[in-house]
């Protein structure tokens, strides 16, 4: 059960926290109820909006789809359900195949992912863990597939949904009727299950 309740999109007095959120409803498809709790302080919700918008910037050198997968192994490091329904909707929503998304476990092995993506997500599962599990060896390997500018990008991914895997957790929030639907379709035989974030708001 959710332990703080979101407050309805239409309810904002911020006209420019509104604006933000629709940002959302555009590359989504909907407000997180995540934003829509954490508008109790508008700005925070506009500051992690303004990460989100740069973290996911359409003029970016890595695939907005592959970063929804460094989204999703990163928040199946920190074990965080909700967020990793959430980017099983983003990741499909920008390119990536169901099929793709539904062996996002496999990526080690399944022919689907390439070198490359493969170094993306050693790198987001190790970036993301407790303790941080990054090591000399496996940035030089990230580093081989590449560039200085495109790392940034990565890690971009991983620390913010850092801060989405906390909050979300913390919160208990409640999935919305996509995502859930979504990861219950795509990787809900893979071991996913709503939890605490099946009630709903």
């Amino acid at each position: 059960m959710t332990r703080m309740e979101p407050i309805a999109a239409e309810e904002c007095t911020d006209p420019e926290l509104a604006e933000a959120m629709g940002h959302f409803a555009r590359t989504l498809g909907f407000v997180p109820n995540s934003i829509l709790t954490m508008q109790r302080v508008p700005a925070l919700a506009k500051a992690v909006i303004g990460l989100n918008r740069a973290v996911f910037a359409p003029d970016g050198e890595v695939d907005l789809g592959l970063k929804r997968l460094v989204a999703h192994v990163a928040s199946t490091a920190s074990g965080c359900q909700y967020c990793k329904a959430h980017t099983t909707v983003s990741a499909t929503r920008h390119g990536v195949s169901d099929e793709k998304m539904a062996s996002i476990y496999e990526y080690a092995t399944s022919d689907l992912f390439t070198p490359a993506e493969r170094a993306a997500l050693d790198f987001a599962m190790e970036a993301a863990s407790v303790p941080n599990a990054v090591t000399d060896a496996s940035y030089a390997t990230l580093a081989e597939h590449w560039t200085e500018t495109q790392i940034v990008e990565l890690l971009g991914v991983v620390c913010m949904f850092g801060v989405f895997n906390r909050w979300n957790d913390s919160m208990a929030t409640p999935l919305e009727e996509l995502p859930l639907a979504r990861a219950e379709e795509l990787i809900g035989d893979r071991g996913w299950t709503a939890g605490k974030h099946a009630g709903s708001a």
